[in-house]
């Protein structure tokens, strides 16, 4: 397995190089690829360390599989060209998402749809994941028909100048910022850009990609916050289905759910909090209660390290979904 990561040095490659060699991927060749900024640094994995190299140097190179956690730009520009190449192609940015030539996966709900000829496969972004992973085994069972989910979402998710910003204003230096306002003990109702029916892109991609995973007749509303947490989403999930339902019967589909964890004992102060799911793989989900003003409608709290399962973990079970069923 000849493998290159695109955008190495960032916080999502640094966390995918971690899983790769957590979950023993076996690579006959490792390839990091990373701006110009980084050329020529050296990364340190599994006890060798490896240059980094330029895109146009990867193209020279004969690649089985790329992973790219390096921005829309640059997986609109680099992506087909590998693709041209015969290389498989798992890309973190939004660029390809809701491209319908292309497949948003989530390996434990739709990896069975990936084919040989998928050579661009699109990773959904971190909130969608852990909203999804909760959802679909109930709608498998009582067919999900809206969600409205709040979103208190991790500043590591904008990325590591926003994880400075945050440790610098809690040491009281104020220097550059990644968002307009300041984040400490703060909670900024603004996930990415604004568009013109008022929703940000990050609560609309909650909309659209929950509907290209599992089911484009569910409607998601959402409200999108950064909070002044260093790593983990959490989302509050209102959920209303076709059917009845019974918290039991909840409770046993999503503990049945794999990638899913039940964390749900109120009497004992037991739920999720992203300071727990931090490092790890799973979706937790907790809070489990009917919402008595509205029939048939549910609540959740759902909790995910956004950098592991919402980015990095996904995009390796994808490369492990291809690896073990021959499609790369």
């Amino acid at each position: 397995m000849k493998l290159a990561l695109v955008g190495a040095t960032g916080m999502v490659g640094r966390e995918i190089l971690e899983i790769l060699l957590e979950r023993n991927i076996n690579i006959t060749e490792l390839t990091l690829v990373a701006s110009e900024n980084s050329y020529g640094k050296e990364i340190l994995y599994n006890g060798k360390k490896y240059k980094v190299i330029s895109l146009s140097e990867l193209l020279n190179k004969e690649i089985d599989l790329a992973l790219f956690s390096a921005g829309s730009k640059t997986s609109r520009i680099w992506a087909p060209k590998l693709a041209e190449k015969g290389c498989k192609v798992i890309d973190n940015s939004s660029y390809w998402r809701m491209n319908p030539k292309h497949k948003l996966i989530v390996p434990e709900i739709n990896g069975i749809e990936l084919l040989q000829e998928d050579l661009i496969i699109a990773n959904p972004n971190c909130s969608t994941i852990q909203l999804v992973m909760a959802l679909y085994p109930l709608h498998k069972i009582f067919s999900v028909k809206r969600v409205v989910v709040s979103t208190y979402q991790s500043v590591s998710g904008t990325g590591r100048k926003a994880v400075e910003q945050l440790e610098n204003e809690e040491a009281g230096v104020y220097t550059e910022k990644a968002y307009p306002h300041q984040i400490y003990r703060n909670a900024l109702p603004h996930c990415d850009d604004f568009i013109e029916n008022g929703y940000t892109k990050e609560e609309m991609k909650l909309t659209n990609e929950t509907k290209k995973i599992l089911d484009t007749n569910i409607d998601v509303v959402a409200t999108a916050v950064r909070i002044p947490v260093l790593a983990g989403h959490s989302e509050s999930a209102n959920i209303t289905f076709e059917d009845e339902f019974e918290l039991d019967e909840v409770r046993k589909a999503l503990n049945k759910m794999p990638g899913v964890k039940v964390i749900d004992d109120v009497r004992n102060n037991k739920y999720p909090m992203p300071i727990n799911g931090s490092k790890k793989d799973d979706v937790f989900v907790g809070r489990i209660r009917r919402d008595f003003t509205q029939e048939k409608t549910l609540n959740l709290w759902i909790v995910a390290d956004n950098l592991r399962k919402g980015a990095a973990t996904n995009t390796v079970q994808i490369a492990e979904y291809l690896i073990n069923h021959n499609l790369v």
